[in-house]
């Protein structure tokens, strides 16, 4: 059958059997198409109209297009469905000799390879990672194609899924054959390529060619054997699908986890560090999360490597304060860290495009872009001649000279050149001799015409000799029948018209096609001194990411100092105590997006004797957001933060784990209670006396005396061992709990302050040592808007409840609950609901739980 098709249809065949995982992007002149299936599922995909062609006799194709210029939207959408595409480009200008165009597969885009700026978050990393599967201790690297991130490490199978989630890769590499157990699969986008890519040899093959080096040991990794096979496995995917070179995966980092405080993914959640909890519908953006507080940077790159810092603290003391000496530094600046941030609000994405400058993909207008930004970095360094601290100072003396990138640049290109590269006036005059000659030729075509009529009209003695142009003949002589007498004899007739005969040249022809060729000369001529620029360009990559790099980590400092000035934070004491140690302390989220004045509380915690805090109060008192504040501002600490507090001291925590609110997982048939418990497991099997450990209201998923217990028997675990005493909060409604406080040394009560005024409450939202006296569950059930028969009946049963005494539920008792819908007595839910209950056997605080079903039951 292939003999059958046409040329073109027959090349496409031909590059779609290489590619037969992808969605083909084929260029035919202004428009990429697809054919066969992939039209089909492309159409379905981008609800584009599906049409055929005929190709070849009697045959017809599917057939679905898109414009070349709208390609970026396009491939955008079909990345977001995960679909793997292949761009396949003509290489060639289009030749009546030739039956079909050359074409060829010039870049395979997936999820982790996207290095389109419209396809990419400034925000974020776009990152590629691989695992390499191998018993307790999996390998594991992961890439960044658009900034030049590479590093690679080994992580316990254990810790897999939370190191995920704070990489949050866009696609990941398996083994094609390993078959097991993967819970991330369904969370991820999953590429399975062949597993001789994953081998040890394979490998380190692969590593040490593309980073051109006999051995790994330069770069710290030469032990991580799985980690090696990891990363080799990424740069042959990376080979395969950019077809180029990778120049700029350099900087081979090792992938240390335990450098960083662990924030395990539930924390991360609980804590809304980077995304909302319950985000608004509709709404994507950052507002009501720490990093929205943190981030006044003024570069992608800066905001990127906040968001880093953020999900990764440090926990040595001596890199924490290192940050925190030059966030102290800028906060204390004055007029200087303005002028800073001013300075580097004109640059923009130097990694990114540095990047694309070494996959040969930059367009004119971003080398523009980086010599305008490079222009910015001579005042950036004079101004960080004046400060002392030590990692500012060896910023300052790591900024190089980019002046040979500028002058390069500048000399080549227009200021403002068009977005095509083949299409010409990208050079700018003066730079190559021939360019300006062509131009010209090119340009000076009319005046030319106007010489050569002028001359031929006096050599000829014809009055209204006429020199033209049209698309079929090209530049000819025209000559009215009256002087037809004159023509000379080396005019060659080409046309008859009305009244006329049209003559051609050998000087005019001569002409014709030098005046043809210089404008395709001049697009080429164009094109190839761009290509030569961007290659010179290219030599400077390592240099630029190095740059954006510092620049990056400059901006967070100068975010981070802006904050803290702006919202009166001050700089913690980072030590190797056991201590957390906070005055005033306030939730730097609830403060930045609240319209009063946040109330501050203190926090004492030291293993010594204030290891466990019992807090109690009721809803709405302010127990979730203190829990919470205190562990932001332990992140805040070791990220190299100021804190919202008047002083604070934070013995370096090594792990923070959080047990807040419910948790379901209805998809995979995880209850609330099971949720909770399994994230109690895992602090009570994880946490060491260096953590700080936050519970609210465990065991509430369960039967009141059985959580009561759960909570109780936790407690006790956390305060059994002195080499196991983790720092912990821990908020609870079971008042009962409070009394544990006479067995356990460490352990001490704490509440929020409540004012009743007659049947009015006020929360405080203050903290004191002792423990709640009441739940206020009734005045609280009065605020969310229970309806009032349902309160004073409610309030009758927790009389009774308190003094232990037996309730009578006869019709009489519950003439309240017959008003609330002028029932007959017996037959509203409200009643049968209270029938049902063992009085005897009910808590107060299970009372309380019941006010709850007691409004939706109240309201059927």
């Amino acid at each position: 059958m292939a003999e059958r098709l046409t040329p073109l249809l027959a090349q496409y065949r031909r590059i779609k059997d290489r590619y037969p995982e992808t969605l083909l992007l084929f260029r035919v002149g202004d428009f990429y198409e697809m054919f066969y299936e992939d039209a089909e599922v492309g159409a379905r995909a981008l609800n584009l109209t599906l049409t055929s062609r005929p190709h070849g006799p009697n045959i017809r194709v599917p057939l679905a297009g898109i414009p070349a210029k709208a390609l970026d939207s396009y491939v955008a959408r079909l990345v977001a469905q995960g679909f793997k595409i292949a761009i396949c480009d003509q290489l060639e200008e289009p030749n009546q000799n030739k039956p079909v165009v050359h074409r060829d597969v010039v870049e395979i885009i997936t999820p982790g390879t996207v290095t389109r700026a419209p396809l990419l978050d400034e925000q974020r990393n776009n990152y590629l990672l691989a695992l390499s599967p191998a018993g307790d201790v999996w390998g594991m690297a992961f890439a960044d194609l658009t900034t030049g991130e590479f590093a690679l490490g080994e992580i316990k199978t254990a810790s897999i899924a939370e190191e995920l989630a704070k990489i949050a890769p866009a696609e990941i590499l398996l083994p094609q054959n390993w078959t097991g157990e993967s819970p991330f699969e369904n969370q991820y986008r999953i590429t399975r390529i062949d597993d001789y890519y994953f081998t040890e040899e394979f490998a380190f093959d692969k590593l040490t060619a593309h980073l051109g080096v006999m051995t790994l040991a330069g770069f710290g990794v030469e032990h991580l054997t799985e980690g090696v096979c990891a990363a080799g496995a990424i740069i042959q995917y990376l080979e395969h699908t950019q077809r180029s070179a990778l120049p700029h995966l350099r900087r081979l980092t090792p992938y240390q986890p335990g450098e960083h405080l662990l924030i395990d993914r539930i924390s991360r959640r609980n804590l809304e560090l980077t995304e909302r909890l319950h985000p608004q519908e509709g709404r994507h953006d950052l507002s009501g999360t720490l990093l929205w507080v943190l981030n006044r940077t003024k570069t992608p790159g800066g905001a990127r490597l906040l968001r880093r810092w953020l999900l990764a603290p440090l926990i040595s003391v001596a890199g924490i304060n290192r940050r925190l000496d030059a966030v102290a530094e800028l906060n204390q600046s004055g007029p200087a860290l303005s002028e800073l941030q001013e300075y580097l609000s004109r640059i923009g994405d130097i990694e990114r495009v540095s990047s694309r400058i070494a996959l040969e993909r930059a367009n004119s207008r971003e080398l523009v872009a980086l010599r305008n930004w490079l222009k910015v970095i001579p005042d950036i360094k004079a101004l960080l001649a004046q400060f002392r601290c030590e990692r500012l100072s060896e910023i300052h003396n790591a900024i190089g000279d980019f002046s040979t990138v500028v002058q390069d640049i500048s000399q080549v290109l227009v200021d403002d050149p068009p977005a095509a590269l083949t299409e010409g006036g990208l050079i700018r005059k003066g730079y190559n001799r021939e360019l300006d000659e062509l131009r010209t030729m090119a340009g000076n075509a009319k005046e030319f015409i106007a010489r050569i009529q002028e001359t031929e009209r006096q050599r000829t003695g014809i009055p209204n000799l006429r020199v033209g142009y049209n698309s079929v003949f090209g530049y000819y002589i025209e000559v009215t029948k009256s002087y037809l007498s004159l023509v000379p004899k080396h005019y060659l007739r080409k046309q008859t018209v009305a009244n006329a005969e049209r003559f051609i040249t050998p000087e005019l022809k001569e002409y014709e096609s030098k005046i043809l060729n210089a404008e395709e000369r001049i697009k080429r001529l164009e094109y190839e001194l761009f290509i030569q620029l961007r290659s010179r360009v290219a030599g400077w990559t390592g240099q630029l990411l190095d740059l954006a790099s510092i620049l990056a980590e400059l901006d967070v400092f100068a975010s981070l100092a802006l904050t803290a000035r702006e919202r009166n934070y001050v700089r913690p004491v980072v030590d190797e105590s056991y201590c957390i140690e906070i005055r005033a302390g306030r939730h730097p989220v609830v403060e930045a997006m609240g319209k009063e004045p946040f109330i501050a509380n203190d926090t004492m915690l030291d293993i010594r004797d204030q290891q466990i805090l019992i807090i109690t109060g009721p809803n709405m008192a302010g127990k979730s957001t203190y829990l919470r504040q205190v562990a932001l501002m332990v992140i805040m600490a070791q990220m190299g933060s100021f804190v919202p507090a008047l002083s604070a001291r934070i013995g370096i925590v090594d792990k923070l784990f959080t047990r807040i609110g419910a948790s379901d997982d209805v998809a995979r048939g995880v209850s609330t209670f099971l949720a909770e418990m399994i994230e109690t497991a895992n602090i009570l099997n994880n946490a060491t006396s260096r953590s700080l450990v936050v519970f609210d209201e465990v065991g509430r998923g369960t039967a009141t005396y059985d959580g009561l217990a759960i909570a109780w028997a936790t407690v006790e675990h956390l305060h059994s061992d002195e080499r196991f005493c983790p720092r912990t909060l821990f908020a609870t409604h079971y008042h009962e709990l409070t009394a544990i406080t006479r067995l356990l040394p460490r352990v001490r009560n704490y509440s929020f302050l409540v004012r009743e005024k007659g049947e009015q409450v006020l929360f405080l939202r203050k903290i004191h040592p002792g423990p709640a006296d009441k739940s206020y569950g009734i005045a609280v059930a009065k605020l969310a808007g229970l309806p009032k028969p349902v309160l004073n009946r409610a309030q009758e049963l927790l009389n009774l409840f308190t003094k232990q005494e037996p309730v009578n539920l006869s019709p009489a008792e519950v003439s309240s609950q017959d008003r609330l819908a002028g029932e007959v007595p017996g037959t509203h839910p409200v009643v049968e609901r209270l029938r049902s209950l063992n009085i005897n056997e009910l808590s107060p605080l299970e009372a309380l739980n019941l006010l709850a079903e007691l409004k939706d039951l109240s309201q059927e």
